[in-house]
């Protein structure tokens, strides 16, 4: 059975930066993309960003010009640098694997696997 687990959550005030990472182990297919997701308290669960296996990645509007999604296939991780953060940022941030790719961003329920999230808190 694979495996994801995040890190690199923490607190930090507005205009900073962060960078989150994602560990995979235990997978033979079913990340063909991988994406990071977030949840605020009251909230449904959104995408952030999407990557492919091949590199290709794709920003919900919010955040575009300010993080990155980037991967190591063969180290099997990935990260999202989040540079610039708002207060609205604020969210448990979950890493997430599945084997779909499309011009847009993936639903939440298109990802079979997933992290256990790690915590992100930007203040004012």
């Amino acid at each position: 059975q694979g495996q994801l687990v995040e890190s690199g959550g923490g607190s930090v005030q507005a205009g900073g930066s962060l960078r989150l990472s994602c560990a995979a182990s235990g997978y033979t297919s079913g990340t063909y993309s991988m994406g990071w997701f977030r949840q605020a308290p009251g909230k449904e669960r959104e995408g952030v960003a999407n990557i492919n296996r091949h590199g290709s990645t794709i920003y919900a509007d919010s955040v575009k010009g300010r993080f990155t999604i980037s991967r190591d296939n063969a180290k099997n991780t990935l990260s999202l640098q989040m540079n610039s953060l708002k207060p609205e940022d604020t969210a448990m941030y979950y890493c997430a694997a599945s084997n779909k790719w499309r011009g847009f961003l993936l639903r939440p329920d298109e990802f079979p696997y997933w992290g256990q999230g790690t915590q992100v808190t930007v203040s004012s």
